[in-house]
């Protein structure tokens, strides 16, 4: 029973990299180049499945190259199903130049955002001069236009992960205390996300207490945590290879005049947004909808940031949501909301969570509690 299912789980895997490489080929087709050459780690995962540290991708029509070094010789192997494996002895992406140019390629297309000058001047010099200046071209961000939109397996792996932040969160409250150092909150957070089968954090926990909360990117210090006074977490962890992300701030002790007046207006605002979200909804939209909530109560010169932005393999992938942004969210999207309050010197809220864009709205895919909480 277990070696069937576990074969059953296989196929799948293999045919959804399979559809994603074929729709990868056909937007490489509509940009006008005959090949794709691609680089960024992340994309080389989501198109066949390996994970290692060096690679490039190369998709030419119906077949897939996979090019890495010995370190990779057996992983490779049993990771990249349906993609044919070579060792080089050079570089992955010098090796894929080369093999690019004898396959006969005539216009083999590239990620710009993802390739340095320095790096494109190397390419080229490992082609013959007859092709160096035309046989690679910049292209728009093909596979992470892809990868915005999540299948069913993917969000199946971001639930599970975002369901393990919203654990880490509440064993939290039971640990925060006055004395304890933000270092100290940040280890013991990690600590039982490893425990609990996080393959690692999504980036580095931020812990910011006191007037340190105001800072957006507090990340966690020698500061004794306050007897009176908000801590913000913001954090996330990675399974499958994709990654969780939320924040929740609380209050230590018993709170000023105007501090909860604050949390709540944020906490308005998030609500709103992530209200907004629905298919066809452009990125601006929601993005003004908790912008409106902070001008409203006078608070909106305190909101410094973008409203969120999406999630997946990156902690940061598109679409971005921020002001004025045009681009249109697509059900199948995973997104982040999360505005925020910094009052310089006194204090900062910032209430965040993931967010999937389904056919009928917004799925909040970290519910932890976000109501005012005072420890």
């Amino acid at each position: 029973m277990g070696g069937d299912c576990g074969r059953e789980l296989g196929r799948i895997r293999q045919m959804n990299l399979s559809l994603r490489r074929k729709m990868t080929v056909a937007a490489a087709k509509v940009a006008g180049v005959d090949a794709l050459l691609v680089t960024h780690l992340p994309d080389v995962r989501y198109l066949c499945g390996f994970t290692g540290s060096s690679g490039a991708l190369v998709l030419l029509g119906g077949r897939a190259v996979l090019f890495t070094d010995g370190r990779y010789t057996a992983q490779a192997r049993v990771e990249a199903q349906g993609t044919r494996v070579v060792i080089a002895t050079k570089p992955a992406v010098l090796a894929a130049c080369e093999w690019i140019e004898a396959a006969g390629v005539s216009a083999c297309g590239f990620d710009a955002t993802q390739t340095t000058v320095a790096g494109l001047e190397a390419m080229r010099k490992v082609v013959s001069a007859k092709v160096r200046r035309r046989l690679f071209r910049p292209v728009e961000a093909l596979v992470a236009a892809l990868r915005e939109v999540k299948d069913a397996d993917e969000i199946a792996l971001m639930r599970k992960a975002a369901e393990l932040g919203c654990g880490l969160f509440s064993g939290m409250l039971t640990y925060l205390d006055a004395g304890l150092t933000e270092v100290a909150v940040a280890a013991e957070l990690e600590h039982a996300a490893r425990l609990a089968g996080a393959e690692g954090m999504s980036f580095e926990t931020i812990v910011a207490s006191g007037a340190r909360s105001a800072l957006p990117h507090g990340r966690a210090t020698m500061l004794k945590l306050p007897k009176r006074g908000f801590v913000t977490l913001d954090f996330g962890v990675v399974l499958g290879g994709y990654c969780s992300d939320m924040t929740r701030t609380v209050h230590l002790g018993r709170a000023l005049p105007g501090e909860r007046e604050v949390y709540d207006s944020v906490l308005e605002a998030q609500m709103a947004a992530v209200g907004a979200v629905a298919p066809g909804v452009t990125a601006g939209e929601v993005d003004e909808a908790a912008r409106s909530v902070l001008r409203r109560d006078g608070l909106d010169k305190y909101f410094s940031h973008s409203t969120g932005h999406g999630v997946g393999l990156e902690i940061h992938e598109g679409p971005r949501i921020a002001a004025k942004q045009k681009q249109v969210l697509k059900q199948g999207m995973v997104i982040t909301i999360e505005p925020g309050v910094y009052i310089p010197d006194k204090f900062g809220i910032r209430i965040e969570d993931m967010v999937q864009v389904t056919a009928t709205g917004g799925e909040v895919l970290t519910p932890s509690v976000k109501a005012w909480i005072e420890l």
